[in-house]
Parts: structure tokens; sequence; C-alpha cells
């Protein structure tokens, strides 16, 4: 039987968020509506994205010995997450406090703690313990670069499907780019990864060739509203976005990322798993909060069903 999971390496956070009308100007003081603390962290956000699509998904990285372990511990258990390759380290789980406004739009700050002990050893034993199981690999940004960059690259070595989310974009060492498969950015950090100011379809395809030409497989750029753009060596395809009505973006990068993953994993072309990847980030905006906003398998079905997108034209 062929492996139809994934391994997520990466970032467990407890999120704070607070919700106002609107977002203080610096210095500035205003009154909230509402208050949540959940788990989030992109690693953990895309594993329980992956997971809720109906993969078997193991989650790698590092906890601290506070109470804030315990929140996301139970989180990450209560999506079917597989926690065998969950570390606890000495000091404090990390945190990221987020402020969302009444239009869905945010701002975030992340304080890594526990995150920064994510070891290369525990990379290479995480890989080990899931051969077998899994056929793709996600990875993002909030742990150490240099560890995403040794996975990226052992992942590669032990024939996974390596999904690199380059967020937050940081400056990354020109030889990672060669064992990554598909690259998924935001228009931000698609400007900031290659210099190329991403603000429409064209100059998004521009973006992606950059990472073509220094190896990657598959760039899938998205562009919120604008859908995403996907292009390899043999054809670039547009895939328009769902129409919904953000309440709050936060994660919406994850749950595209997580059910893409996730459609790869148990075998679906790369188009379909673009479009359950699209539709999942459409549902997660539709909802407050990080990891409770993230869709199930079924959600992403129904929406597919009710909302037939026209196909994107091959070039």
């Amino acid at each position: 039987m062929e492996p139809n999971g994934v391994l997520v390496i990466g970032s467990i956070t407890a999120d704070v968020t607070a919700f106002s009308r609107r977002l203080p100007r610096r210095g500035e003081t205003v009154l909230g509506d509402d208050v949540t603390l959940v788990l989030g962290g992109k690693g953990a956000n895309q594993a329980v994205a992956a997971a809720r699509a109906g993969a078997p998904t193991w989650m790698a990285g590092c906890v601290g010995q506070d109470p804030f372990r315990d929140i996301v511990v139970s989180g990450l258990r209560s999506h079917g997450v597989e926690l065998s390759e969950l570390r606890t380290v000495q000091g404090r789980t990390g945190v990221a406090h987020i402020r969302v406004d009444a239009s869905g739009e945010n701002d975030i700050v992340i304080t890594p703690l526990a995150n920064a002990h994510l070891s290369a050893e525990m990379v290479d034993q995480s890989i080990e313990a899931t051969q077998g199981k899994v056929s793709v690999l996600l990875l993002q940004l909030e742990v150490r670069a240099e560890i995403t960059c040794h996975a990226a690259e052992a992942g590669a070595a032990a024939g996974l499907t390596v999904v690199l989310d380059p967020a937050p974009a940081q400056p990354l060492p020109e030889t990672v780019w060669r064992h990554v498969d598909v690259v998924t950015p935001n228009e931000s950090e698609a400007t900031e990864l290659t210099g190329v100011e991403v603000t429409d379809r064209e100059s998004a395809e521009r973006a992606a060739a950059w990472f073509l030409e220094r190896g990657v497989r598959h760039a899938l750029i998205t562009l919120g509203a604008g859908g995403a753009i996907s292009v390899t060596a043999e054809r670039t395809r547009h895939f328009p976005a769902y129409p919904v009505t953000p309440v709050d973006t936060t994660a919406a990068g994850d749950a595209f990322t997580g059910c893409l993953g996730a459609a790869l994993a148990t075998g679906s072309e790369p188009d379909a798993a673009i479009v359950r990847g699209t539709a999942a980030g459409a549902l997660a905006t539709t909802r407050p909060g990080a990891s409770p906003s993230l869709p199930d398998r079924k959600a992403v079905d129904d929406l597919i069903t009710s909302h037939p997108l026209v196909e994107g034209a091959a070039q």
C-alpha cells in the first residue's frame, strides 16, 4: 500500500487573538470586542488542515513546559493529528499575538520560544520514524531557517514530495530551492523573496519563473481574492478564488497549503489538489481564529460542488 500520510515539520504556538472594530494607531488604545486563546502556529495549523482534509498527519515540532502546552497538545489531538513526533523541551511554548479588525484584516507578532529548540537531529528522527507512512512533507519558516532548509534536503532525499510555504518570508540559501517540489507564497512573500513586485497575474508569473529557475518544480502563488497562479515548466494556469465574505484572514494560507498537501498525499492530481486548497483557504476566512477556522473534508467538498470554478486556461 502506498504511503498516504503527511509529515509537517514546523511551528506550534498558542494564539492569543484580540478582535476590535479597527486596529490601533501607534501609541493608541482601542476597546476590543472579543479575545480567544487557541492552538496556532503555521506548522500546527497546516497539520490540522491536512488531518481535517482526511490525510493521516504527523506533527514534528516543540512545545514547552507551561500551561500553554496543554492547550496546544489538546488542540492537535482533538483534530486527529498524530503526536508521536512532538517534543517537549525546557522553557515556554511559542506564542502568537494576533489583532483582527472588523474587515478581517490582521497583524501578528510571533515569539518562537520552544520552536527555536527544533533541531536537525529531531527532523531526521521524524522523517525516519514516518518512513513508509507519509509521502508529503510540509514546511514553513516559523522555525529556524536552517532547520527548514535541512528538512527540505532530508525530505527530498527520503523521496517525499516537499512543499514549502515560505512564510514569514526571509532570505534563504540558493541551494534549498532544488529540494522543493512545490512552493506556496502569497503576493507579499513572493515579492520579498524574488524582488518581483507581485500585483497581478502577469507579475505573479514572473515571480513564479524566479522559483523555477532555481530548481523548484511547481510554483503556486496565492493572490487572495485573485485566486492562485500555478506555474510549472510545462504550463501556467490560473485558479480563481471562491466567492466568500471574509471575517478573519488568519490561517487562510495554512488551510490552502495543508489541504493541498493532504490531497497530494491521498492521490489527487495536482490541479484537483489546488482546487481543494483554494476552497479550504476561502472557507478559513469565513470564521474567526486560526485552527478553529480550518475546514473539514465535507465542507471543502460542499463548496466545490456548490460553486464549480471556471477552469483556468493552460498556456
